[in-house]
């Protein structure tokens, strides 16, 4: 496995939960009440079926995936499979996989699971987020062309070895760990309805959903860590606002909360709510996309007049208040591939209205800019850039849309601008792919972008053994992205999660702070909820 550091990551973890945890014996039985900060309700508990971080708050404790990222450790670590070697040319790989993993109906996971699982994900007809990750597989894109019931590359030795063999280069871990390629159990999907009756191979299992309110977890007794999990119950609260988390939390009505940017200067600044804070620099880029479909962003010279019209630097500062890091291109300042000699866009509005009048726009023009009301990356966002934008003559006309349907609205292109966030790590192949001219709107290229050149350099780095080389077409790609400029550059994401004193065990994960692993996380007893 290519061994990536995380600098940023590693050095921006609070080690406050870990120590704690560190010096005590977990404590069996409890409660967590966690929150779902993203939107008013949840999209789906159907794994397969949604791509929102909101979801797999919930679904991180329901579900399992091959592998697993361990934030202590910033690597990629087996879950479902207890050994892998690949063959000499790096396109085969064979898995152990465990024998002791039950799904929560209590038959034992097997091979044919994740086959099935993987095929299921890659019915073109539905158009499966993480159809994304498994279109590495060989034969899975003729599955999901329609022109194949199977998956040629996925072979089944015996019920618990399972051959898997991939079209690039690449350490397949990167792209069998993300939520959405959850293993599922095929009995209790094709009942119908699992979305409301959920069944995975996670620590927790699935008691009630009250929509609008909560989904309540409760302990599963044969999850294949031996002691775990600590907790017997998980109540993830649907909580929105920045507002009304603040008053609950300080209440001590939640366990764990989000912060914005206006708490996160507040908590920071209390003398007790600074101890229980853990911070991480996550794998997110926040951008507004482009849809080049409507004709004024089919220009770069538009495309890049828009990055130079906004005074990108003092909306991180002032609206953000600096929990964020100032974007240079789509991959993340700890990628290996991110290019430290680029700088990012100036703010010039000269060299805005110069771009705008040579691509045929003497006068600006106007746009629908589509946004959640998120407020690190939502509506008060673009209600600072509007007047930027009008100072060189660009009428943008916010159009407010709920959290839970912007994932849709992307699929669907439906949008001439839109503001939104995206994983961008931990792998900058796997990522960079949401801009390969074959990569389907549905899979993540929602820009339609398409450049032979950038095509090209993603193909020779999915195909080389030699990693410097690999790492450096990348950053080519990424440069390229730069001068294409298919979206406006905002910035990285700096996460923060506030914690009551009594919780342990949490980790500062990455790719998405708010995806804990459950299993490992327990609450002493000074916790108000028993």
């Amino acid at each position: 496995m290519r061994k990536l550091v995380w600098l940023a990551a590693a050095a921006l973890a609070v080690l406050g939960a870990g120590a704690a945890s560190a010096q005590q014996t977990p404590r069996k039985g409890g409660t967590i009440r966690m929150t779902a900060p993203y939107a008013a309700s949840f999209g789906s508990l159907d794994a397969h079926t949604t791509p929102r971080a909101q979801d797999e708050i919930v679904g991180k404790s329901l579900n399992r995936t091959l592998y697993n990222w361990d934030s202590a450790a910033n690597k990629l670590v087996l879950e479902l499979a207890t050994s892998v070697t690949a063959s000499a040319d790096g396109l085969v790989y064979t898995y152990k996989l465990r024998d002791d993993a039950y799904f929560h109906n209590g038959r034992k996971m097997t091979a044919d699971d994740i086959i099935w699982s993987w095929t299921r994900i890659m019915d073109g007809s539905k158009g499966y987020p993480g159809a994304r990750y498994i279109r590495l597989i060989k034969g899975a894109i003729a599955v999901e062309k329609g022109e194949a019931k199977e998956i040629s590359g996925l072979k089944k030795i015996d019920d618990f070895t399972l051959e898997v063999t991939i079209t690039d280069i690449t350490d397949p871990g990167y792209y069998f760990f993300d939520g959405t390629t959850a293993i599922l159990p095929k009995e209790e999907v094709e009942k119908g309805n699992f979305a409301n009756n959920p069944v995975g191979l996670g620590p927790f299992k699935f008691k009630e959903h009250i929509p609008g309110s909560r989904v309540v977890l409760e302990r599963f007794d044969k999850f294949y860590k031996p002691g775990k999990p600590y907790m017997d119950r998980i109540i993830v609260v649907l909580m929105a606002e920045a507002a009304a988390r603040d008053v609950a939390f300080r209440n001590k009505e939640i366990d764990t909360s989000i912060l914005g940017p206006a708490q996160y200067v507040a908590y920071r600044a209390d003398p007790q709510l600074s101890k229980g804070i853990l911070e991480v620099a996550e794998m997110f880029t926040r951008s507004m996309r482009m849809n080049p479909a409507f004709k004024p962003f089919s220009d770069k010279r538009v495309r890049q007049a828009i990055n130079h019209a906004i005074d990108t630097d003092l909306i991180v500062k002032r609206l953000v208040k600096d929990k964020a890091y100032r974007a240079t291109s789509w991959l993340p300042l700890s990628s290996p591939s991110f290019d430290k000699t680029i700088k990012p866009y100036a703010y010039d509005p000269e060299k805005a209205k110069k771009l705008l009048a040579e691509a045929g726009y003497p006068n600006g023009f106007e746009f629908e800019f589509t946004t959640s009301q998120n407020e690190s990356w939502g509506l008060p966002i673009v209600e600072a850039m509007i007047p930027y934008l009008d100072k060189v003559g660009i009428k943008a006309k916010p159009k407010l849309i709920e959290v839970t349907v912007l994932t849709d609205t992307l699929i669907k292109g439906e949008f001439q601008a839109i503001i939104s966030s995206s994983l961008t790590g931990p792998d900058s192949l796997a990522q960079l792919k949401c801009f390969h001219s074959k990569t389907p709107r549905t899979a993540c290229n929602y820009v339609a972008f398409n450049n032979p050149a950038f095509d090209k350099l993603l193909d020779d780095a999915g195909q080389t053994t030699d990693n410097a080389k690999r790492i450096d077409l990348l950053r080519q790609a990424n440069n390229l992205l730069y001068d294409e400029a298919p979206v406006w550059f905002f910035n990285y994401n700096k996460a923060v999660l506030a914690y009551q004193p009594w919780i342990h065990g949490l980790q500062a994960n990455p790719t998405e702070i708010t995806h804990q692993y459950a299993e490992d996380i327990w609450v002493d007893d000074k916790s108000p909820v028993k």
